[in-house]
C-alpha cells in the first residue's frame, strides 16, 4: 500500500512539473520587447511615430517603408540606429490584428505625427534601463570607457 502511495505521489509531481513547463513556454512566445510599454499584453503591434515604423510584437520585427516597399527587419533602418526605443513613444495598436499594419499608415502618420506623446508610458524593463543608463554614463566618462553606438548589426530583412 505504501508503494502505491509513493507511485501516485510521483505521478502527481511529474504531471505538475509538465504542466508548469508548458505554461512558461507559452508565456514567452510573442513576448513584448523590454522597451515596450507596460500594460498591453494583448497587443500585436506598436506604431513608432518618431521613426514612422511599426513593430510586430509576435515576430519581433520592425516594419518600415524603404526603397519603395514595406520591409520587415529585426532592426530599424541605419538612419535610426541611435534612436532610443526606451525613450521614444510607442502607440499601442490594440485594434489591429492582421499581418499588415501599414495598411493604416496614412491615418497613423496623420494622427500620430513625429514627436507625438500621448499618456506617459513606463517601459517593461524600466529598472534595467536605468541601470543601463548608469553604466553608459560610467563608460562615457573620461576614464576611457567604450561609447555605445546603438544598433550595430547589419539588416536582416524581407521585402514585401
Amino acid at each position: 500500500m505504501r508503494t502505491l502511495k509513493l507511485i501516485v505521489a510521483g505521478i502527481i509531481l511529474f504531471a505538475s512539473n509538465s504542466i508548469h513547463a508548458q505554461i512558461s513556454v507559452s508565456l514567452n512566445i510573442g513576448a513584448p520587447p523590454s522597451w515596450g510599454p507596460v500594460g498591453y499584453e494583448e497587443a500585436d503591434y506598436y506604431y513608432l511615430p518618431d521613426v514612422e515604423a511599426y513593430y510586430d510584437i509576435r515576430a519581433s520585427q520592425f516594419i518600415y517603408f524603404g526603397g519603395g516597399r514595406w520591409i520587415r527587419s529585426r532592426y530599424l533602418p541605419r538612419e535610426y540606429r541611435n534612436y532610443d526605443l526606451y525613450k521614444g513613444y510607442k502607440v499601442v495598436l490594440n485594434d489591429y490584428h492582421g499581418s499588415r499594419p501599414y495598411r493604416n499608415f496614412d491615418n497613423d502618420r496623420l494622427r500620430y505625427r513625429r514627436g507625438y506623446h500621448g499618456r506617459p508610458q513606463r517601459t517593461i524593463n524600466y529598472d534595467n534601463r536605468r541601470e543601463h543608463d548608469d553604466q553608459r554614463e560610467y563608460n562615457n566618462d573620461d576614464s576611457g570607457g567604450n561609447e555605445e553606438h546603438g544598433n550595430k548589426h547589419e539588416h536582416e530583412h524581407e521585402r514585401y
